[in-house]
């Protein structure tokens, strides 16, 4: 059984930073991507970061660029995101969505998505 478990959301002030957790077990870790999207009410699902293990490639949407950092431990099977200088319009929930293979920008590619992880940024 495929299992995502982020953590790590929470309420921060802006300007603060956090970093959210994906756990994942239940598939072949080392040949997988990860993604982490977010979805604040009333806005479409974007893709702010994704990573392909198996080449340690990572990309990061320009919108969050240099604020946001996508890492993985492998021994954990974990994926963070690092969210520094978060600012209101951070606030959403956070998912983590996993695949085999290359990692994509959209979210039809993913299979596994975890059960997501709010973060709310107070001004």
């Amino acid at each position: 059984q495929v299992l995502l478990v982020e953590s790590g959301g929470g309420s921060v002030q802006a300007g603060g930073s956090l970093t959210l957790s994906c756990a994942a077990s239940g598939y072949d870790y080392s040949r997988s991507s990860m993604a982490w999207f977010r979805q604040a009410p009333g806005k479409e699902r974007e893709c702010v970061a994704h990573m392909y293990i198996t080449t340690g490639n990572t990309y990061i949407a320009d919108s969050v660029k240099g604020r946001f950092f996508i890492s993985h431990e492998a021994a954990k099977k974990t994926v963070y995101l690092k969210i520094n200088n978060v600012r209101p319009d951070d606030s959403a929930m956070y998912y983590c969505a996993a695949r085999i293979g290359a990692s994509f920008w959209q979210a039809h590619w993913y299979d596994w998505w975890g059960q997501g992880t709010r973060v709310t940024v107070s001004s």
